[in-house]
């Protein structure tokens, strides 16, 4: 039999366990990122002012060199939310700047920020274009003024370099970013699959306790109800039979609460008795002697060697044992004259057979009506690899019959 579950160690989903902590120094800075990009804009900008005075001679296509500057800045504060939008604006105001004759400014650094933007934010082959026209611009720009001392060829080498060094590094941040995200979505998905595996055992242990009360609660009530009725019947006539009757009722309601007190003793971790063993083959001949203290004729047949089963296992024959017996009490009826309970011990296998002989309703096997004691012993069968099988026989009465395989290493 598996280790119970304890409910109280189950965490409750939704909330972490781990120590609060407060921010991280770096926290803030992420928090307002947009600042860094402002002071990013600004310095650039400035930088680029006392540069215009050096292509141009008149103030009109000063002012339009210094609109053409703010188009290559200004937009990377929206990097964020549109990378690509951001980059084609500034790729058409380095355009418009060429018609001024001018082939390079110190703005048009911003075009590597945001070729480095896409590349982190969007898909290998989109940034990749993007990386591209912006090296077939600055060829366009600078190659024609090779030798109008604004830029040489070793210079114009490292600026193509540096803008695919940028792409390739952006690419590797979203690689990175993207890896690590994956990471973060494989742990919470272990964590969910976790809390629902915990949800599962500790509505598999619910079930369990549920089966256990059960059969524990159904047995004994019946054998008080039928030692009570025969105590009542007795009390005037024969008052030591129905002393003796009262005294079975005292010792099965003791048994009772023991019992239910050591099942519900897995809910708590410290209950005293939480740990005592389960009844198994060897209390039979005390659950058969019970049942024929209620007046009920009973005999108990055991063939075969009883070589030891697991724990589980051993349960599970008392239980359909027990709740078979309780089946008889309530829906045999008074003609019972006999009920059989075989255990047959086979090297592979161990049988169960509980029969009557009685004449009254039996259960449904099929709908289950009458309770879920049928249900109860065929769940308890199954989860042990067995085959269990119920019906009525054709000379009359009832048969439960239960097959459990022996486990390997229950020897």
């Amino acid at each position: 039999m598996k280790a119970p579950v304890s409910l109280r160690a189950i965490p409750v989903a939704g909330v972490s366990h781990a120590p609060e902590s407060g921010p991280g120094p770096g926290s803030w800075l992420r928090e307002r990122a947009w600042l860094l990009d402002l002071l990013v804009v600004i310095g650039v900008f400035l930088y680029n002012l006392p540069i215009i005075p050096m292509y141009v001679d008149n103030a009109a296509t000063a002012i339009w060199l210094l609109v053409v500057s703010a188009a290559l800045c200004a937009p990377y504060l929206l990097r964020r939310r549109h990378p690509r939008a951001v980059l084609g604006v500034m790729l058409a105001a380095a355009c418009l700047q060429l018609l001024f004759g001018v082939p390079i400014l110190a703005a048009d650094a911003m075009r590597l920020f945001a070729v480095d933007n896409v590349a982190t934010r969007c898909l290998w082959w989109v940034s990749l274009t993007g990386a591209l026209l912006t090296v077939g611009w600055l060829l366009v720009a600078v190659v024609p003024h090779l030798g109008d001392d604004v830029i040489d060829v070793g210079q114009l080498g490292v600026l193509v370099v540096v803008t695919l060094w940028v792409w390739t590094w952006g690419t590797l941040v979203r690689i990175r970013r993207q890896y690590i995200e994956g990471l973060r979505e494989r742990a919470e998905q272990a964590e969910r699959e976790r809390e629902t595996n915990a949800r599962i055992a500790v509505a598999d242990e619910r079930a369990r306790i549920t089966r256990e009360i059960h059969d524990i609660v159904s047995h004994s009530l019946s054998v008080v109800v039928v030692m009570s009725d025969g105590a009542a019947a007795k009390v005037d006539t024969e008052p030591a039979r129905a002393k003796s009757a009262m005294l079975g009722v005292r010792d099965t309601g003791r048994t009772a609460l023991a019992e239910m007190r050591r099942m519900l003793g897995v809910l708590r971790d410290d209950e005293p008795g939480s740990q005592a063993p389960q009844p198994g083959l060897a209390q039979l001949d005390a659950l058969v002697e019970q049942s024929r203290a209620a007046g009920m004729p009973v005999a108990l047949n055991v063939d075969g060697k009883q070589a030891p089963l697991s724990q589980g296992a051993e349960l599970t024959v008392y239980r359909v044992v027990q709740e078979a017996l309780t089946n008889v009490r309530k829906h045999a009826g008074p003609a019972v004259t006999n009920v059989e309970v075989t255990v047959r011990c086979r090297p592979e296998e161990v049988e169960v057979h509980v029969v009557d002989d009685g004449h009254g309703a039996a259960p449904d096997v099929k709908s289950g009506a009458g309770g879920h004691g049928l249900v109860g012993m065929r769940e308890r069968v199954t989860i042990h690899g067995g085959t269990f099988t119920a019906g009525t026989r054709a000379g009359g009465g009832f048969k439960v019959v239960a097959v459990l395989p022996r486990e390997e290493g229950a020897d």
